[in-house]
C-alpha cells in the first residue's frame, strides 16, 4: 500500500468514519511524538536548545506570556 492509496482511501471514507479517523490519527500521532521527543531529549539532542532557553531567560530576552 502506498500513501497515495491511503489519501484515496481516506478521501472515501463517509463522514461518520473521518471522524472517527482523524479521533485515531490524532491520539497516533501524538504518541509517536511523546515518543520521539522523549528519545530526543534522553539522548542530548535537545541539549544545546535548552541551554540557549535557559541564556535567553537568563539574559532578559525572555517576556511574559
Amino acid at each position: 500500500m502506498t500513501i497515495r492509496d491511503i489519501e484515496r482511501a481516506v478521501t472515501k471514507l463517509p463522514q461518520q468514519k473521518l471522524v472517527a479517523f482523524r479521533a485515531w490519527f490524532y491520539n497516533f500521532d501524538a504518541k509517536a511524538w511523546d515518543k520521539q521527543f522523549k528519545e530526543d531529549s534522553s539522548s542530548g539532542k535537545l541539549d544545546k536548545l535548552a541551554d540557549r532557553a535557559i541564556d535567553d531567560f537568563n539574559n532578559g530576552h525572555c517576556k511574559e506570556l
